[in-house]
């Protein structure tokens, strides 16, 4: 068994397949359109699907917002390079929502960034080798 991919509903797919490609790095994989059921589906990763789980936007046509609820938390990403990446993500106009630093109570580095329609990214620095 392996995780395959991880969906989140988006209000504006041209938006947040930016954000994921620009700020983020990651690679469309593949998208595609149902016409019949109003929807489309952007598959979004770091490679090929068969090495990892991805991020799966769906946007359904007629929808513009939705509500998180209170129970998701956040989509964890592992990065070489922390504060690189954070330099990175604001030159894309990103604002990162909590600066790079140790996690409160411990030395795991973490930043977070928000996507386009608020769902949280925590960016973890990777150990180094």
């Amino acid at each position: 068994m392996k995780l395959l991919h991880t969906m989140i509903r988006v209000g504006n797919l041209d938006r947040s397949i930016a954000f994921y490609r620009d700020a983020l790095n990651m690679q469309l994989l593949r998208q595609s359109e149902n016409a019949e059921y109003k929807y489309t589906l952007a598959f979004l990763g770091y490679g090929d699907e068969s090495q990892g789980a991805v991020i799966e936007l769906t946007y359904n046509w007629d929808t513009e917002h939705y509500d998180h609820g209170n129970a998701f938390g956040h989509i964890a990403i592992g990065f070489d390079d922390l504060y690189g990446t954070c330099d990175a993500i604001r030159a894309t106009g990103c604002n990162i929502t909590r600066e790079p630093g140790p996690v409160k109570g411990g030395t795991t580095e973490i930043a977070f960034v928000n996507d386009p329609d608020g769902y949280q990214i925590e960016l973890i620095q990777m150990p180094r080798r």
